[in-house]
């Protein structure tokens, strides 16, 4: 039996990274799994080959999170291919950094819109569905900088400092209807956007860290089966940092 038998997973952004690491763990535990990205080419066809390894069911979606309208369009699709969702992890992200005198209209528009502003189109989307099946995990991933900023960041921090508030709100307003929500705040995490920053950046970044290491997208994985699980059936309206103290 896996923590997830009989589930249905709904992840945006899932192709790579984090994302993909999230719906490999769920899958494991026996949740069937829908994962969007903004295409469905080589890369996530390679994902959904990795899902299928464990016999669960799995399809992608080609989808602009961002897009109101392409989100409620998407999530219909879902349910009439899947029949359920009771997880929904608010994944998909990008990041335009600069300084705030340098930084574009447009730079920060990118970035609220992509982070910000497709969680609450999938949240408006799948409400309603989990509403009438009276429970549901909604799961934002924040970032440690969503909590205490970071210069440079400011448009990427703003975003994921209101996918915190957006969970805290959501718990409160459909808890009653039985809908969890929660956030992770991940730190630095080893993926291949950081992978490309120089060897010497990587490992003073490190020395940062408290655990001496940077964290993999499994360690944030393992948070997130956490949240959608019935382990953390009593806790929303939570952050919860995966970052080896370097953020606490």
């Amino acid at each position: 039996m896996g923590l997830l038998d009989g589930k249905v997973a709904l992840i945006t952004g899932a192709a790579k990274g984090i994302g993909k690491a999230v719906a490999l763990k769920f899958a494991s535990e026996g949740a069937d799994i829908a994962f969007t990205d903004l295409a469905i080419n080589d890369v996530a066809e390679n994902t959904v080959a990795e899902i299928q390894a464990y016999g669960v069911k799995v399809k992608a979606y080609a989808s602009d999170a961002s897009d109101f309208e392409a989100a409620h369009a998407v999530v219909t699709e879902i349910l009439a291919d899947f029949g359920r969702i009771d997880i929904l992890v608010n994944n998909a992200g990008i990041t335009k950094d600069g300084l705030m005198m340098r930084m574009s209209e447009a730079q920060w528009d990118a970035v609220l819109t992509v982070n910000l502003k497709s969680a609450f189109n999938f949240i408006h989307a799948c409400t309603p569905v989990m509403a009438k099946q009276r429970c549901g995990s909604i799961i934002n991933m924040s970032s440690v900088v969503g909590v205490s900023g970071n210069a440079g960041q400011c448009n990427y921090s703003a975003s994921k400092a209101g996918l915190i508030g957006l969970a805290k709100s959501i718990a409160k307003e459909m808890g009653p209807r039985g809908i969890r929500a929660n956030c992770i705040a991940p730190g630095f995490i080893i993926t291949d956007m950081t992978m490309s920053l120089p060897e010497k950046v990587r490992e003073e970044w490190a020395k940062t860290i408290p655990l001496r290491r940077g964290g993999t997208p499994e360690d944030v994985a393992n948070v997130a089966l956490f949240l959608a699980s019935d382990l953390s059936s009593y806790v929303s309206g939570q952050v919860i940092h995966c970052c080896g103290a370097m953020n606490c």
